[in-house]
């Protein structure tokens, strides 16, 4: 099978190696669709240098060949279903893991091939072989957005993170790809009013058209209502700061965004003691947050968000290309579609 490997700053090769034995508890998916998000762009352009590196992980595809005692199983997908794939790996034995929170497993991810590529999901290739437990049927849906599930459930487990609740006022930070989700799923789970904040004038203009109920400039706060949640899908030390200012008394702040090499941030302690603040972070995403992604896909309550969110789509062979654009332009979804 054909296999992209980063091999450094602005360099990909594509090697042919041999298509993945399945064992009795995996299944092997033709990949459909791979989804290139912010660390394939940072792989790419040298901001991540980790190579050579069997990137993406954003991945949909249709079942190829299921182990033989996965497929005795009633929920495994069967041949030829559409899934959306799930490439973390989770050891099971870490106190992360026992506690039930494998977005945290102290295991490190990925594993070394053996043509020698770091495996960072590895999706974008023909095939990806994957435990039967990680795979997740999503129904008759275009491939492009079945990739998606592996964002959507980052922000199903961002929303857990943050108590969200039907009729919870909610303010997104940042109008990127992540707080158009975040946007889709606080609208769909019934937020009495989603507010989006942004700094660039083009983005607040095109995060209309997904209906929030106000789109604002940072120094815009004072003309909507604080919010009982706050979602910072920015990674930067303004982000939270404007967060503290919109976020209500006895609200929440959850903390999507993460940079390790952002500048660090200032949390206000007695403000946070004396207004009832609740801070936390969201990294990731646990079974349970694939669950609702999936039977979202599946049944379509997503579909007219999700796809103006494809920015651009490129065959396998014109992998570089599409590195390229994700690491040098602003785009929301760039897909390889082997």
């Amino acid at each position: 099978m054909r296999t992209a490997v980063i091999t450094a700053a602005g360099q990909v090769d594509l090697r042919d190696i041999p298509v993945p034995d399945v064992g009795d508890d995996e299944v092997l998916v033709r990949v459909a669709a791979c989804g290139l998000c912010t660390m394939e762009g940072n792989l790419y352009a040298g901001r991540m240098p980790v190579y050579p590196t069997a990137a993406g992980h954003e991945v949909a595809g249709w079942v190829e060949r299921v182990g033989a005692r996965a497929g005795e199983l009633e929920d495994v997908p069967g041949v030829g279903e559409l899934v959306a794939v799930d490439l973390l790996t989770r050891c099971g034995a870490c106190r992360g893991c026992r506690g039930g929170g494998s977005a945290v497993c102290a295991s490190p991810q990925g594993g070394m091939r053996a043509d020698g590529a770091i495996t960072m999901g590895a999706g974008l290739a023909e095939y990806v072989r994957v435990p039967a437990a990680q795979v997740w049927s999503v129904g008759d849906i275009a491939p492009e957005l079945a990739a998606m599930g592996e964002p959507l459930a980052c922000v199903v487990h961002s929303l857990r993170r943050g108590g969200f609740q039907a009729g919870d006022r909610v303010t997104v930070i940042g109008a990127g790809y992540m707080g158009h989700l975040h946007l889709a799923l606080a609208r769909h789970f019934q937020a009495r009013s989603v507010v989006v904040v942004e700094r660039d004038e083009q983005r607040r203009v095109d995060i209309l058209a997904a209906g929030p109920d106000a789109a604002v400039a940072p120094d815009r706060l004072a003309d909507v209502p604080r919010a009982d949640v706050v979602f910072v899908t920015i990674a930067s030390r303004e982000s939270i700061a404007t967060a503290l200012e919109a976020v209500a008394d006895g609200g929440r702040i959850v903390l999507f965004g993460g940079s390790p090499d952002g500048p660090p941030a200032e949390l206000p302690g007695y403000e946070v003691h004396r207004r009832q603040l609740t801070v936390t972070g969201s990294y990731s995403q646990e079974p349970a947050d694939w669950r609702t992604a999936a039977e979202l896909l599946r049944g379509g309550a997503l579909t007219a968000r999700l796809e103006p969110l494809v920015s651009a789509r490129y065959p396998l062979d014109d992998v570089e290309q599409a590195l390229r654009q994700t690491a040098e332009t602003p785009v929301y979804r760039v897909v390889v579609t082997p």
